[in-house]
Parts: C-alpha cells; sequence; structure tokens
C-alpha cells in the first residue's frame, strides 16, 4: 500500500479529488496518511478530517527563520514516513533537503501544459490571466516530478482544456480544475502506486 502525504495550501478541491478516488477505487493500492498544510484557515484542513485523515498546520510564519521552518517541516514529513508526497496547491518552496531525500518520489500537479506559463512566479490564478493575455487557444494541467528547479521535473501525465472567447481567468481556472487537474492527479498516484511509471534518461514512461 503506498503511503501518500498530501501538501496543501488552499481549499483542497485537488486533496478532494484524491480522497474521492481513494474512496471510489479509482486510485488502488494507496492510502493518504496525512496532509500538510501552511495555511491554518484553508478548507483543506477541514476536508482531511472529514475524510478521518491527520492534518496539520506548519507556517513559515510561525518560526524565526526559513531555516528553522524547513528543520520542523522535514521532520513532519519524515514522521509520516510518505512513499509519495503529493504538492496539490502548495505554495511553500521545499527544502532542498526533503528535495534530495525524496528524490522521484514528489509530485506535482500544475495548471498549465508545461512548458507554457510556469516556474517563477506561475501559480494560481495568475497561470490562467497569463493564458488570456497571451491569447491561446488550448491550456490544460500537468502532472510531474519535483526537483531542484521550478516545474521543472518529469512530466507524467498532461491534459488538454480548450479556451473559450469569453473566457474570465476564474472561469478557466475552474473548467481546468474539473476537467484536467481533478483527473490527472489521482490518475498519477494510481499509476506510481501500481508500479506503472519508470523515469529513464529525465523522461518518463508509463508502462501498459
Amino acid at each position: 500500500m503506498l503511503r501518500v502525504l498530501a501538501c496543501v495550501s488552499g481549499g483542497g478541491t485537488n486533496l478532494q479529488a484524491m480522497i474521492d478516488a481513494i474512496t471510489q477505487g479509482t486510485v488502488r493500492n494507496a492510502q493518504i496518511v496525512g496532509v500538510i498544510c501552511n495555511n491554518k484557515n484553508a478548507y483543506a484542513l477541514e476536508r482531511a478530517r472529514n475524510a478521518g485523515i491527520d492534518a496539520i498546520c506548519i507556517s513559515p510564519k510561525e518560526y524565526a527563520d526559513r531555516e528553522t521552518f524547513h528543520r520542523e517541516f522535514l521532520e513532519t514529513v519524515n514522521m509520516k514516513k510518505p512513499d509519495l508526497i503529493v504538492l496539490a496547491g502548495f505554495l511553500v518552496v521545499l527544502p532542498e533537503e526533503m528535495i534530495r531525500t525524496y528524490q522521484n518520489r514528489i509530485i506535482n500537479i500544475h495548471p498549465s501544459l508545461i512548458p507554457a506559463f510556469c516556474g517563477k512566479g506561475f501559480y494560481g490564478l495568475k497561470v490562467h490571466e497569463e493564458a488570456l493575455k497571451r491569447g491561446v487557444k488550448v491550456t490544460g494541467a500537468t502532472v510531474h516530478f519535483v526537483d531542484e528547479g521550478t516545474d521543472t521535473g518529469p512530466i507524467i501525465l498532461q491534459k488538454a482544456v480548450a479556451v473559450e472567447a469569453d473566457d474570465t481567468p476564474e472561469a478557466l481556472q475552474k473548467r481546468v480544475m474539473e476537467q484536467a487537474e481533478w483527473k490527472l492527479l489521482p490518475q498519477a498516484i494510481d499509476l506510481i502506486a501500481n508500479g506503472k511509471v519508470k523515469i529513464e534518461d529525465g523522461r518518463v514512461w508509463i508502462k501498459a
């Protein structure tokens, strides 16, 4: 059974998609062993507790410096003994030591078709604002492994979503979530939990 630890910052819609997929059997051989959030007021914490999942808030604001926060954060992660860490809308930069320790065991969901509209400064609604400003006809979401860069790790899955002529950033964000993010993240977890994902030469290969 794959031990999954989810890290979130906001409402936790992707977390809910994970919980629902595991409950419904769409994701097999996996369990969420904990949720870490950096915002004590985030609804994601309530989602976790409603599902009987241990949830904790660890915020950088509560520590004297970033180094102390990183140490406490990593210790909390380690206590959960995760096989896979899922960044489901987590807006905190991970400690480098954590990325090294859990190499190829951390995945992230990003609301664009990487390498478009990704990297430093591209998160949340900003991604969709830039997509509309650029006038793209197709956008989407990407699940990728996390490395030392920003949105630069090996891509696992992508799904395209059409951009409508009258889209607002909020409308586009909602469609990308519903049509891509909430489907891709559970799918990626299921593939990993069942030994279907292989990384070779910086690329991901999905086994039949």
